[in-house]
């Protein structure tokens, strides 16, 4: 017997007209790529993703047709992502950051439509456009008085195409488990993989971010995505904040701390996310300027492990809580939290702190569990490390177009690629990457736990380990570390902070100090680089 409940599809068109309705005062802030701060409201962000759907129609875009954004947040970036989506066609976020062979490999390989580029990244355009194979036109996010003079193939001006249609339209209803974007991974090898979310995926994924396990974001907020909206669509916030009516503040292209710092001011921001190498440049640039928060009460840090200097320094320096989150664009990216249980509230700070460096619960709709080399289910207690296994309503069953063949187990759970525990509470901590972890002489060293402690050291700024080969032990790690400006710290120093956290097994055989160290185009340490430029590294102790 079935329940006698209407059957109404869960659709991201909703979530706006529903803010529109609910929340048509709360502002959407931009600092726009052509100079000045935009501002208007829910309300008028709906009428604007109407007009784009009329708009994308008049283009001859259908439904299940994938429209490409290379842009930065901003709220035409909103639009995009509501009238794109609502209309059936499927919104495709493209990372700028990736190399321009990847990004020409993306747009074919998703066979895009249509490309909406901010003016930051038209000459980007301009160098692959040779390369792109199926676009049948480029639309430039700005007005007539700021469009280009470029060397791009049908070129349209955003706000002129806007002009010539009103907002006279009706969301059409379809299936909820109907695409509504496209992210490709940022993988570290071979070619960008994509991850296709529905429009039923998006939305259970959005009450996850509104809970108060989850994210917490309410209407009582001001929140400012410092995350992109093109890495996994800005950890949802876009979505999130119109289903519970958030003010949102959209940084735009100035990404500097000096920029990140004056809009949380003057917008009285009051949650932040970012990964944590945004939140280093913002942290150095308050303590060099002597700045404090006015409004901010809590950052969310996920992408990579938050090292304990900056959760102490957010807390105890600028009262500002942190929430060390979990996840990756396979799903959605909302895994887990690390938010406090209330048997928690009498624990010691130096037991909460250790508590906020894991990565946390499990928000309702993920199962996790830990598994060994065979398979086999390990113990929740803290100490048995295995590899991480998820499945959920929001977690991906396959890659776009099948790439990678079958990536779910026979049972149907996802393997995450990271090696972690979980605690008897349910809070999980990464412990590394299965493809990072070092094996030394029978014991498992996690370069996390090695480059959250160099990062403590006073004096350094960013430290990354990695393996090298040993001839006695298999493998030892060597810590590759980059100096704050100016300063003085030796080898002898960083291992003498080291010996404090770490048993002598574990520490690093070797320092070696560079300028700077690579990254993805998500922000993360790319180590597949290090391992290929150190690999014939011939340490000390060898």
């Amino acid at each position: 017997m079935l329940g006698l409940m209407q059957d109404r599809p869960l659709m991201i068109s909703d979530l706006i007209e529903f803010a529109a309705i609910h929340h048509a005062k709360e502002e959407i802030v931009s600092r726009t790529v052509e100079g000045p701060i935009h501002r208007y409201t829910f309300k008028d962000c709906a009428a604007r993703s109407r007009q784009l759907a009329k708009v994308l129609i008049k283009l001859g875009v259908g439904q299940g047709d994938r429209v490409a954004t290379l842009a930065w947040n901003g709220y035409r970036h909103m639009e995009l992502y509501y009238g794109i989506s609502g209309m059936g066609a499927i919104c495709h976020t493209i990372n700028p950051r990736l190399f321009p062979e990847q990004i020409a490999y993306i747009v074919n390989h998703a066979e895009d439509k249509y490309l909406f580029t901010d003016l930051t990244f038209v000459p980007l355009l301009e160098k692959i456009a040779g390369q792109i194979q199926k676009l049948k036109g480029i639309i430039i996010m700005t007005d007539d008085a700021h469009m280009p003079k470029a060397n791009l193939p049908n070129m349209f001006c955003y706000e002129t195409l806007m002009a010539g249609v009103d907002d006279d339209y009706q969301w059409p209803l379809f299936d909820e488990r109907t695409a509504c974007m496209l992210c490709y991974t940022s993988g570290t090898t071979g070619n960008p993989k994509g991850v296709l979310f529905s429009h039923r995926s998006t939305v259970l994924h959005s009450f996850a971010v509104c809970t108060k396990d989850g994210v917490g974001m309410c209407n009582e907020d001001t929140v400012l995505p410092v995350v992109p909206m093109f890495h996994v669509n800005a950890w949802g916030t876009p979505y999130a904040a119109a289903m519970c009516g958030a003010k949102m503040v959209m940084p735009g292209a100035k990404m500097d701390g000096a920029s990140i710092y004056e809009l949380m001011e003057t917008e009285q921001v009051t949650v932040s996310l970012g990964v944590p190498t945004v939140w280093m440049m913002l942290l150095a640039y308050m303590k060099e300027n002597n700045k404090k928060f006015s409004s901010m009460k809590r950052t969310i840090i996920g992408g990579a492990a938050a090292p304990k200097s900056m959760i102490e320094t957010f807390e105890k320096e600028f009262k500002v809580s942190v929430i060390h989150a979990w996840g990756m664009t396979e799903m959605s990216p909302i895994g887990t939290a690390c938010n406090m249980k209330k048997t928690h509230k009498s624990i010691s700070a130096v037991d909460k702190l250790r508590l906020q460096l894991k990565q946390g619960r499990a928000v309702y709709g993920v199962d996790m569990k830990i598994v060994d080399g065979e398979g086999q289910d390990l113990p929740w207690d803290g100490k048995a490390f295995g590899n991480l296994l998820v499945r959920g309503p929001w977690i991906t069953s396959g890659y776009f177009k099948g790439e990678g063949g079958q990536i779910l187990t026979k049972d149907g759970w996802f393997d995450t690629g990271d090696v972690a525990t979980i605690d008897p509470d349910g809070y999980m901590q990464i412990t590394d990457r299965s493809k990072d972890v070092i094996k030394s002489g029978g014991e498992w060293i996690s370069s996390i736990d090695v480059e959250n402690s160099a990062v403590g050291c006073p004096g350094i700024a960013e430290a990354a380990v990695i393996a090298v080969p040993h001839p006695k032990w298999d493998e030892r790690p060597l810590l590759i570390a980059v100096k704050k400006k100016d300063a003085q710290v030796t080898k002898e120093d960083l291992l003498n902070h080291l010996k404090k956290t770490l048993a002598k097994w574990q520490l690093p055989d070797d320092v070696v100090f560079v300028n700077e160290l690579p990254h993805t185009a998500t922000g993360k340490l790319l180590k597949t680089q290090l391992r290929s430029q150190y690999k014939n590294y011939k340490l000390p102790t060898v």
